[in-house]
């Protein structure tokens, strides 16, 4: 068993990284379809606005805490979530793990020359992990593609797609594509192929992260940020009122 809270109306798994990557095996260990999600500040929010994402995410096995807000949100509201569990260290931990155990991956998602350039450096990381197939983030038939992964026979997918589309996508493929574990890493395709940086350390530490993608992206990460971080302060006021009554 697994200690899980309810938070902003969903189930959030209270682990740290190596409880997590515990978890993580013993799902892969169980050979059925699985899907993992992180929550952090734009999907609580996202959760508001999309129709069904928030039964997507109620319905995952796996719900890690990714991002600072989510965890100091988590505290203030009473809820004990120990640290953040970042997707893309997960996917780093994951990674290492296929290779020692074994099992096969697939990526799925980015443009085709980043995910080519990411493909080769997981190559160069992990010279001995097994890599069933791999195909960019574009396309329109979503059956076609499950179909895909399905003869691949993968044992972990790693998706890097935008949300709400990967949850969605996952959570109405999933089964047709088999006995996956399947994971959502976001923009860690990207960063891994140098597209876009990765804040410091630090600004990691202190929950500046999400600064650091703004003022690499003022344009096409305003909205999401300045007007989404507010609201989920807001979320976040509502929650607490909302336990003590």
């Amino acid at each position: 068993m697994t200690e899980r809270a309810r938070i902003f109306g969903v189930w959030l798994d209270t682990l740290d990284m190596e409880q997590t990557l515990e978890r993580c095996r013993g799902l892969i260990a169980e050979e059925r379809p699985v899907q993992h999600v992180v929550l952090n500040a734009s999907k609580v929010v996202m959760m508001e606005d999309v129709p069904g994402l928030r039964e997507i995410v109620n319905a995952c096995d796996l719900v890690s805490a990714d991002g600072m807000s989510v965890v100091w949100a988590g505290r203030f509201l009473g809820v004990p979530v120990p640290e953040r569990v970042a997707g893309i260290d997960l996917m780093e931990r994951l990674l290492g793990e296929c290779e020692k155990q074994g099992w096969s991956t697939y990526f799925l998602g980015a443009k085709s020359e980043v995910l080519e350039t990411f493909v080769g450096i997981v190559r160069e990381r992990y010279p001995r992990l097994e890599i069933a197939g791999c195909r960019d983030g574009y396309f329109d038939d979503d059956a076609a593609v499950a179909e895909s992964i399905q003869r691949a026979a993968p044992q972990v997918l790693f998706v890097a797609i935008t949300s709400p589309r990967k949850e969605q996508f996952l959570a109405e493929q999933l089964r047709a594509m088999g006995p996956v574990f399947a994971m959502g890493v976001g923009g860690s395709f990207d960063v891994w192929a140098g597209v876009t940086k990765r804040a410091p350390s630090w600004m990691q530490r202190v929950g500046l992260e999400w600064f650091y993608r703004f003022i690499q992206e003022p344009g096409r990460m305003w909205k999401r940020y300045l007007i989404g971080n507010t609201r989920f302060a807001v979320l976040t006021l509502k929650e607490r009122l909302g336990r003590h009554r």
